[in-house]
């Protein structure tokens, strides 16, 4: 093999050019590197809407969304499709398999827009283009609400515009979303007595309308050979344009205003309704391009709205709601704080121990390799963000590791006597490859979540990506930079005239203490077996947790009314909340959204779909402290003001979002079926109120509808059909859109609909009257009807490939983990009996966990069998790997106490954190096995071997758990990283032990032969 540390003494100019190289390639990279605040993921989701007016929700679901999910269904890719039908409205939702990779996303949603078109000609009358949504997982980081009090809402609208367009022309901005506005329309209130008078059909009336701003080619004119183009005539204002109306009908024309009156004003009953601080607001959220810093494209956006200020009109101001790229800067600084931190505590520790120049040479090392691993990043495009960087304090006790063996292995040999030199390459000569295979089976650790394929696993890919880089680099540097400069530093011969640097009192107890152990070799074999058994018990009673809570200081409270409340009473109704959080000093900001969720402003952040007795408050505070107390405070205000709503408060999470904390799925042809087993269910979560709260389903209520009762016999006669009962109907309700208005880039809906006064008299829909062209004539809807019925109706209908599916869904209370109360309450919802036909599946985290798991279960294998390969390879036989091997299993004892004792729960990064405690383990056994290999090569007997061995790994083993326990110190106080650094920190305490008493002990009883020659020679002896 290559001697590499040979080639760094005897060609120190090429170590010093790697040194430079990665000095100036470090800082390069640091400063152009892409920075984020979580790192990315494809949400491989799309959303087909459709819309089907005067449906049901189960015609909807029938007509409607059943074709167009067959059709899909057609795409193999897909993991699951699910729908939500509503009266007129189908919403689908498809969801790639995990193992689709991003960059074969963009195809399929092209394959998925064909099925569906094709599927759109087969579908009934009167149903409109569905409309597919692939950008459904834009982040829109930087979020503003715009107030413009006193404006109009045409001005409004031109204020909106102009920001967006101005916002556009920012360089690095991908999208501009425009959200809240006021929505306006012209309102024309026919007179039912003049019309009924003049005998005016409505569809003379509605195509008169529809034809009002319709825009034609005018043609051009030629004269002397140049060509005038000839525009349409415009109109100055869209209200006296439809009052100008003609309309024709029976040889008669009459003028709108003869029987009708005409007003512009704001639809009574939006799509959404936005407030900032209980004031009217409208939302702007600006999404940067993917291949940008957002750090960067955030400062541009806010110098452009500086420059743009003073063009806006007085009174108009836009406030940030989130900016992602101020919250990437601090998280950034705050890592680079807490790294730089650990760097220092790790070079402090070294120098206290091993003496300022061995400290040098590590800290150089470990220095060089944190900046050149930014240098990799910005080549392959690896941003800073949470992530990657926390794995460099992760991989820490790694990358020192490296280094320390080697800076010990040549102070050693120099003490002895030895030249810088010969002490460098017998230490090369001895370590390089050892190190290497366990630098290897180190990354392996970490393969298996970095190439997972789900979406937990792309969003944890920089981890390994930046582990597998510094870890190599560490031994790059190691093996090159470190006896370099120890050859520089480090001084010949002993500092105390002893020849050996272990006759020291530690290194003798020690020695002695090993000496019993593999004595009473069974003995420590059953304590450790023991040990390992309690705190595998010990484990069992760890709480678990998929990903934990973020420390922005954000919360949401979720208000749902009864199933059909109107959009503006459930906006009056949320006031009492937003006034008492306003009142509280620890609430700085309140953004109110009615009607459906926000903008996605983080990428966790999953915006509910339209529901005008829905309603959202983003609840930022003052503090991350504050959170626990305002959520209870204000579930109490809710439990006492508002009563008839279900309200559930919700703190950001990290990683991908998961959905409720625990949910159910019921799926089934029958709905009264579904609704008795969500009921069972519900009530055995609502027993609970210990451990779960906001107990519901996704079909909500059952909405109760009029179904008039149609005369056939009767109505025949009269010549009038269910259609146009439907239009008489329409119009003295909700009223009919019969055309639009163009301004500008605006398409104002014109609605036609009976005057306020007549829809506002009881029993007015039997009074309204309905046209017969048959009479020419209109004619009393009672008449045609034989009254209405009452009819409770699902309105909301949910499907899950294809099958009825109702979710029962529910979230842990404070201070209790969606594992633990998932795992409380299993047993009971599972033991509810299903009829035939009828099943059960788990969703929520509990899925969002398994999929995850199942993806690494998928890698890990592979990974192990990996690890295991090398480590054989390593030492060319079967005994010495199985001594390493059998120490992993016992690596969670001290994390297992760790946990417990701090009350911490058991994360997907405190899985990582006892795979990076695995990685350490291995290679310090490794390193440990490989020794006491050379010092048998050497002559020694096996129990000399091992305790000689075992004595040279004491300061490298305690000084590497050290620097990187305490390295760890600083992510204590992070929410993400803090069961990871426990887990760690105490993990090594243990990991100590295992290396330094367990490793050598199942050496020595893996050698029995060995054991035998040494009783053997020492009988001749003797």
């Amino acid at each position: 093999m290559f001697k590499v540390t040979q080639w760094a003494i005897d060609k120190p100019l090429y170590v010093w050019l790697l040194v430079v190289s990665s000095l100036i390639g470090g800082l390069i990279g640091f400063n152009s590197v892409g920075r984020l605040e979580d790192p990315s993921f494809t949400i491989k989701q799309a959303i087909i809407t459709t819309a089907y007016p005067g449906a049901t929700a189960a015609e909807v679901a029938t007509e409607v969304s059943e074709p167009l999910e067959s059709a899909i269904q057609r795409i193999g890719e897909v993991d699951w499709i699910s729908s939500r039908n509503q009266p007129g409205l189908s919403i689908i939702s498809v969801e790639l398999d995990m193992a689709v990779r991003p960059a074969d996303v963009p195809q399929l949603w092209t394959e998925l827009r064909n099925n569906v078109a094709d599927a759109a000609k087969n579908l009934p009358p009167g149903v409109q283009e569905p409309f597919v949504n692939d950008s459904f997982g834009d982040v829109y980081g930087l979020y503003y609400a715009v107030r413009a009090q006193g404006f109009s809402d045409a001005e409004q609208h031109d204020i909106a515009n102009y920001l967006r367009r101005e916002l556009l022309t920012v360089n690095g901005v991908a999208d501009v979303e425009v959200m809240g506005l006021p929505e306006e329309a012209i309102y024309v209130y026919p007179s039912p007595q003049q019309t009924s008078n003049l005998a005016v059909p409505p569809n003379a009336i509605l195509g008169a309308i529809a034809n009002s701003d319709t825009l034609s080619d005018s043609g051009q004119a030629i004269n002397q050979g140049m060509r005038t183009q000839l525009e349409s005539p415009s109109q100055e204002d869209s209200v006296r344009a439809v009052e100008g109306l003609t309309i024709g009908f029976n040889g008669q024309l009459l003028n709108l205003l003869d029987f009708a009156s005409v007003e512009r004003t704001r639809n009574d009953q939006p799509q959404q309704i936005i407030r900032l601080n209980g004031t009217d607001a409208f939302t702007i959220g600006i999404a940067g391009l993917s291949d940008r810093n957002i750090v960067d494209v955030g400062r541009a956006v806010e110098r452009h709205l500086e420059a743009i200020d003073h063009l806006l009109p007085v009174g108009v101001t836009l406030e940030p709601i989130y900016e992602q790229h101020h919250v990437v800067n601090e998280t950034n600084v705050s890592f680079l704080q807490s790294l730089a931190l650990s760097v220092t505590i790790v070079i402090a520790v070294l120098a206290l121990f091993m003496g300022w120049r061995a400290a040098t040479v590590v800290g150089v090392s470990l220095g060089l390799n944190v900046i050149a691993t930014f240098f990799f990043m910005w080549i392959w495009e690896i941003e800073i963000e949470r992530i990657s960087l926390g794995a460099l304090i992760i991989a820490m006790g790694m990358l020192v590791d490296n280094a320390i063996v080697i800076a010990e292995s040549m102070q050693v040999d120099m003490r002895r006597g030895l030249s810088a030199r010969d002490a460098a390459r017998r230490a090369g000569r001895r370590l390089q490859l050892p190190l290497l295979g366990a630098t290897v089976i180190g990354i392996m650790a970490f393969s298996g979540i970095g190439l997972s394929q789900d979406s937990t696993g792309e969003f944890m890919f920089s981890l390994f990506a930046v582990i597998a880089i510094s870890l190599v680099l560490s031994w790059i540097f190691a093996v090159t930079v470190a006896p370099l400069l120890a050859s520089k530093l480090f001084k010949r011969g002993a500092i105390d005239g002893s020849d050996d640097p272990y006759d020291r009192w530690i290194f003798r107890v020690y020695g002695k203490f090993l000496g019993g152990a593999l004595k009473l070799r069974w003995l420590v074999i059953v304590t450790l077996v023991g040990v390992t058994a309690a705190c595998y018990f010990a484990f069992s009673l760890v709480s678990q947790q998929f990903f934990p809570n973020s420390n922005t200081p954000i919360f949401y409270a979720n208000v749902k009314f009864q199933q059909g409340t109107a959009i503006t009473e459930t906006s009056d109704q949320v006031r009492v909340l937003e006034e008492w959080l306003l009142e509280q000093d620890e609430v700085a900001r309140v953004t109110t959204t009615v009607g459906q969720g926000a903008s996605r402003f983080l990428l966790t952040y999953q915006p509910e779909q339209q529901d005008p007795s829905y309603a959202q408050l983003i609840v930022e505070t003052e503090s991350l402290n504050a959170i626990p107390r305002l959520m209870q405070a204000l579930n109490d205000v809710a439990a006492e003001a508002l009563p008839q709503a279900r309200m559930r408060t919700q703190r950001i999470v990290f990683g991908p979002p998961a959905g409720a904390d625990v949910e159910a799925r019921i799926s089934g042809k029958n709905a009264d079926v579904l609704r008795q087993i969500g009921d069972e269910i519900g009530a055995v979560m609502a027993s609970r109120p210990d451990i779960l709260q906001a107990v519901r389903t996704d079909w909500h209520e059952r909405e109760l509808t009029v179904v008039p009762n149609y005369a056939q016999e009767r109505a025949q006669a009269a010549g009038i059909s269910r259609e146009d009962t439907a239009q008489a109907l329409k119009m003295a309700t909700d009223g009919i859109r019969a055309g639009e208005v163009r301004e500008g880039d605006r398409l104002i809906p014109i609605i036609v609909r009976a005057p306020e006064d007549s829809r506002a008299q009881p029993g007015h829909l039997m009074d309204q009257r309905v046209y017969s062209e048959a009479a020419n004539d209109y004619l009393a809807l009672s008449q045609v009807l034989d009254g209405f019925t009452l009819n409770p109706r699902d309105s909301l209908i949910h499907h899950r490939d294809r099958q009825p599916t109702l979710s029962v869904q529910a979230n842990a209370v404070s201070g209790v983990t969606a594992a633990d109360a998932f795992s409380q309450v299993r047993r009971q919802i599972e033991a509810v009996e299903l009829p035939p036909g009828y099943s059960m599946d788990w969703g929520g985290e509990y899925e969002a966990q398994q999929m995850a798991n199942e993806a690494l279960a998928v890698r890990l294998p592979i990974s192990i069998v990996a690890m295991v390969l090398i480590s054989i390879l390593l030492f060319g036989s079967l005994r010495q790997p199985l001594v390493i091997w059998l120490l992993v299993p016992m690596a969670v004892n001290g994390a297992a106490l760790g946990l417990l004792g701090t009350g911490l729960p058991f994360t997907f990064t405190a899985l990582l954190g006892l795979l990076s405690l695995s990685g350490m383990l291995i290679k310090n056994g490794i390193v440990l096995v490989e020794e006491i290999d050379l010092k048998r090569a050497a002559g020694d007997t096996i129990t000399p071997a091992i305790i000689h061995a075992s004595i040279s790994r004491v300061r490298p083993v305690l000084l590497a758990a050290t620097t990187t326990a305490l390295g760890m110190i600083p992510l204590l106080w992070d929410p993400f990283f803090a069961s990871m650094s426990v887990t760690i920190m105490a993990g090594l305490m243990f990991a100590s032990i295992l290396t330094l008493v367990a490793a050598p002990v199942f050496y020595y009883t893996l050698f029995p032969g060995e054991r035998r020659r040494e009783r053997e020679a020492a009988a001749m002896e003797a």
